[in-house]
């Protein structure tokens, strides 16, 4: 079959060119993303009851809610957080599963328990996706200070958004941070008095302007009309003059009370460089390329800034930049691997014949790989780039043994088609070994548990792919090059230039050394034991992590301020903070009080929390800002609680860790419930336990509480009902009605224009008829039927599928868990056992991924012995080869500990890479002996004669692999930075595979077959 093709080059140059063109049609419609498309195993639950209290809410609403929801099947966790007027639960199930059947699940069990809970909105359900992190945010800001900002609210939401919706890219635009207008009737009490008209009575004459009818129908003969009601009240205008009637007079409400349009009071701002502004997320289609949305929204902002000189438009938290600087840094990282396997390939083969075949294999394959990757539906991603850039190195491999075994039996004095066609034949099955046993190492990441399982097929795919596209170019496609390459040459002559390049010094090196390690046969069996015990220390000692640290520029500073603070003072304070800021970001983005955006991207902020974004020039002064911001917040506003957290951009969604080192979940052990007291003891005995160790002070508010005075209220005929309205007019809390204006709802509101909460009972009257028996109306001060005083208790109320907890987070090293966990529970215990305490965080998820990834190794060397197994025909052989994966494993982690790089799901994932890549020398090594040992030589001599036939390959192939990934090591983006511990151990790896396989290989082969002949 070989020696047909070797006869027909063209027939094999245009078969390759239709796979070429194939891949490339393949790599303009791959769909390119930041991380593969996977199920974020996440559903969230949104809560919305303005009138209740963070206990009223977790008491009426969210415990039937949880007692619902945790009846779904393959739940694996449920949190709630109530806060007042407001509940977020959030769902966590196995991953794996089909996330969108638990949405339809969660959705119905919702609608059955609506009927058991208090009157309100139906809760808001949200499955997390990749494609609910915004892609970027624009800022619309006034060029002017003393602009109407509220205009300019309007504008973005009628105009702005609906043009940026409008692009093919964008599936939506979420808003915040802008104004709305309301229309607020202030009646006068003097005059409502001297009209003898009640409160009650006037707003019901108000409300009377707002008419709506429902599905009323009307027939006239053999026609059938729907009926509709014009509502007189359309304007501020309108509801001034309507009329109503009042001690004999008819009278119009303006004469009685004031009517203005305004801006409606705020519960929160977001700011751009120190501006008030409109923040608009951008939601990107999910089959939509991030690319094109970037170059539409870039065109669309163009327009604006020229059509709207008046308003400034800026882009943050841009997405696409960090997956397009990413993806550039991988596609250089490949390009860089293939230059410089190329140089070493010049050196090794001294010719310049030989690296065009190299050239050509590589590029060819991937171009082909990329066919492969549509046609299976693989995405161009960070993990997809990096499985191609380890499968440049390997790829390689295949080139270089065939190229180098072809041109060894040429210079033998074989014939060059002898040398070609039985070159391919010797090698193509250890070759197609390596492949397979690469291959098997990777296909159990598949199984892992979890995210880290589905995020790391496609590594394993791309791996697989590359690798067994190259070997089938490199037996096909290379023998024949090679041939039309050479056909013409007598024999082969290498270049004099590169011939000056010589490695005799390296070979006697290897014979002595070689020499020396077959007359100390001990270490065959001491160095593993060794290594054994070496890998047992560094496992245990070393810091355990679930990703390495990634680089960012940007960040978001999260902060509450632990205080009943107004939204002013939280602007206030925010403000001192940009100003901090100013010198060393590059932009800020501030988002102060709750936001209004319907995806929830401001994670539910209160009216005293706020965020604030900053983006540096490097991650250096990042790091430097977020000192001088965090001992500002320490130094000025000590009550405060802050973190640092990533600018949420879809890898952190994905894989951040969601908990702190240890996470010790207070619950209450009597039926008092959880009090404030309660748990302010419990955490000064934690503290006590742990000194140490930071721990926050307890989250509260403090409620202003109103207490009615039942008595006076019977004796004056007041009811409840009277009372809360009159202090709902008083906080300018009463809505009407709603009147529609264009595309917008502006709300009517009767109120008052009391500010202070001094005033509050002193200027609030409550109307009630005489208690003679005259019609005549009275008015009762407020302050005669009620007190005020304060109440304190938590700001957010959380709990889990077994009831309320605290939350109580301890940052410490992995080391010292055990000794905390003992420590906080005697501490709670002698405390009167107040409070049990149960454990989560990190450190179990880490323990967790250890154990995932040891089963994933033993797996791999299960699958490798079978794979080695029925390649040599033997059971003893696959051991020889497998031994050598101890020791490497060993050297790595050492490294990695004198590095200071910690175990984590990378640094894993390359120890298991190795456990493939190391042994592919050993395996052609172990294969070259046998042949030597079948064909009469003894075992020594072919161990001395194998490795002077494979020196040059086995170092060849070592450092194209290592150098494939060497470009790793720079670090300073999220690519390379995930990939830099994986690229470490591979690359110390190797290096401590090439030599044993060299030295310690056959060492052991000899010590077993020894007395063979």
């Amino acid at each position: 079959m070989l020696g047909k093709l070797l006869d027909r080059p063209v027939s094999v140059s245009m078969i390759l060119l239709v796979f070429v063109v194939l891949g490339f049609v393949g790599i303009g419609r791959l769909p390119v993303s930041l991380i593969p498309d996977v199920d974020i195993p996440y559903v969230t639950v949104q809560v919305s009851a303005p009138d209740m209290s963070a206990r009223e809410l977790n008491d009426a609403v969210v415990t039937p809610l949880r007692q619902s929801l945790v009846q779904i099947a393959y739940l694996k966790d449920i949190r709630s957080e109530a806060k007042d007027g407001s509940a977020t639960m959030t769902l966590s199930f196995e991953e794996g599963q089909d996330i969108d059947y638990f949405y339809i699940e969660v959705n119905e069990k919702i609608d059955r328990a609506m009927g058991s809970l208090p009157r309100i909105d139906r809760p808001k359900v949200f499955k997390a996706s990749a494609t609910d992190i915004p892609a970027f945010y624009i800022n619309m800001t006034l060029r002017e200070e003393g602009g109407n900002f509220l205009r300019m609210s309007e504008f973005a939401q009628d105009v702005i958004a609906k043009r940026i919706e409008q692009l093919p890219e964008v599936a939506m635009v979420d808003l915040s941070g802008g104004a709305s207008r309301e229309i607020l009737v202030v009646p006068d009490l003097q005059a409502l008095a001297r009209l003898d008209l009640s409160v009650a009575e006037f707003e019901q004459s108000v409300k009377s302007a707002n008419v709506h009818l429902s599905s009323l129908t009307i027939r006239d003969g053999e026609y059938h009309y729907n009926v509709k009601f014009r509502s007189f009240a359309a304007t501020c205008e309108d509801i001034g003059n309507v009329y109503f009637k009042a001690g004999g007079r008819v009278l119009q409400v303006k004469d009685v009370a004031s009517v203005k349009e305004q801006e409606a009071p705020r519960t929160g701002f977001a700011r751009s460089d120190g501006r008030d502004a409109v923040v608009l997320a951008v939601i990107k289609q999910s089959e939509a390329r991030m690319s094109d949305l970037k170059k539409g929204i870039a065109e669309q902002l163009d327009h604006f800034r020229e059509d709207y000189p008046q308003m400034e438009f800026s882009m943050s938290r841009d997405q696409t930049e960090l997956l397009d600087y990413s993806i550039r840094n991988l596609l250089l990282n490949i390009l860089m691997a293939i230059l410089l396997d190329i140089v070493v390939i010049f050196f090794f083969m001294k010719d310049f014949r030989s690296p065009l075949l190299v050239a050509l294999t590589i590029p060819v394959s991937l171009i082909v790989s990329f066919f492969v990757f549509y046609a299976i539906g693989l995405s161009i991603n960070i993990i997809s780039l990096s499985g191609l850039l380890l499968g440049v190195g390997m790829m390689v491999d295949n080139t270089i043994v065939l190229t180098d075994n072809i041109t060894a039996r040429w210079q033998r004095g074989e014939a060059l088609r002898s040398a070609v066609i039985e070159g391919t034949k010797e090698v193509r099955g250890a070759m197609l070994s390596s492949v397979l046993t690469t291959c098997a190492v990777f296909i159990p990441l598949i199984f892992l548990n979890g995210l880290a399982g589905q995020l790391f097929y496609d590594q394993a795919i791309a791996v697989t792919t590359v690798l067994l596209v190259s070997y089938a170019v490199t037996v096909v496609v290379l023998p024949v090059y090679y041939w039309a390459l050479y056909k013409k040459l007598p024999a082969f002559k290498p270049n004099a230039f590169l011939s000056r390049f010589r490695f005799d010094g390296a070979t006697r090196l290897y014979d002595r050394t070689v020499s020396w390690c077959l007359s100390h046969k001990w270490i065959a069996w001491a160095l593993p034991l060794a290594c054994a015990v070496l890998t047992a220390v560094c496992v245990a000692g070393m810091r355990k992590e679930k990703l390495p640290p990634i680089t960012y520029t940007d960040a978001i500073l999260r902060v509450d301020w632990n205080e009943q603070i107004t939204l002013e003072e939280n602007r206030a304070r925010i403000l001192t903070l940009e100003q901090a800021a100013a010198s060393a970001s590059q932009q800020t983005t501030a988002l102060v009080g709750v936001q209004q955006f319907v995806l929830g991207h401001s994670d539910d902020q209160a009216m005293s929390e706020a965020s604030l974004y900053v983006s540096c020039r490097s991650a250096r002064e990042l790091a430097a800002l977020q000192e001088r911001l965090s001992a500002l917040l320490r130094e000025r506003y000590p009550a405060s609680i802050s973190a640092w957290g990533s600018s949420g951009n879809i890898f952190e969604m994905v894989f951040a860790e969601r908990e702190p080192e240890l996470l010790a979940r207070l619950r209450p052990a009597s039926d008092e419930g959880m009090t404030v007291d309660g748990v302010k003891t419990a955490i000064r005995s934690v503290r006590a336990a742990l000194p140490g160790v930071q721990i926050d002070d307890v989250p509260l508010k403090q409620d202003v509480l109103y207490v009615a005075d039942p008595e006076r209220m019977s004796i004056y005929g007041v009811s409840f009902n009277d009372l809360t309205d009159a202090l709902r007019n008083a906080l300018n809390g009463n809505n009407l009605f709603e009147i529609v204006q264009g595309n917008r709802s502006v709300p009517v509101v009767m109120g008052t224009d009391v500010t202070e909460l001094s005033e509050i009972l002193a200027r609030t009257d409550i109307s009630v008829r005489d208690t003679e028996g005259s019609d005549r109306k009275v008015d009762i001060p407020a302050s005669a039927l009620m007190r005020q005083t304060f109440d304190e208790d938590f700001k957010t109320l959380v709990s889990g599928d077994d009831g309320n907890f605290y939350p109580l987070a301890l940052e410490i090293p992995a080391r010292d868990v055990p000794s905390a966990m003992t420590a906080v529970r005697k501490a709670l215990h002698a405390d009167g056992a107040a409070f049990d305490a149960a454990f989560t965080g990190a450190w179990f998820s880490n323990r967790d991924m250890m154990r995932q990834m040891l089963l994933v190794l033993l797996v791999a060397l299960a699958l490798l012995f079978l794979i080695l197994a029925s390649q040599f025909e033997s059971l003893l052989q696959p051991f020889i080869i497998l031994s050598e994966v101890v020791i490497d494993i060993a050297v790595s982690l050492a490294f990695l500990w004198l590095l200071g790089v910690s175990i984590n799901m990378m640094s894993l994932i390359g120890l298991v890479v190795i456990t493939g890549i190391v042994i592919n020398d050993s395996i052609l090594k172990i294969d070259t002996i046998n042949r030597l040992v079948r064909s009469g030589m003894a075992v020594e001599d072919s161990v001395h004669e194998a490795g002077h036939r494979r020196l040059k390959a086995i170092l060849m192939t070592s450092l194209t692999t290592i150098l494939a990934v060497a470009p790793f090591l720079s670090r300073g983006n999220m690519g390379a930075d995930l990939q830099y511990p994986m690229a470490l151990v591979v690359i110390v790896g190797m290096a401590a595979g090439t030599l044993v396989s060299l030295f310690y290989v056959p060492t052991v082969y000899a010590a077993i077959y020894r007395k063979r002949s």
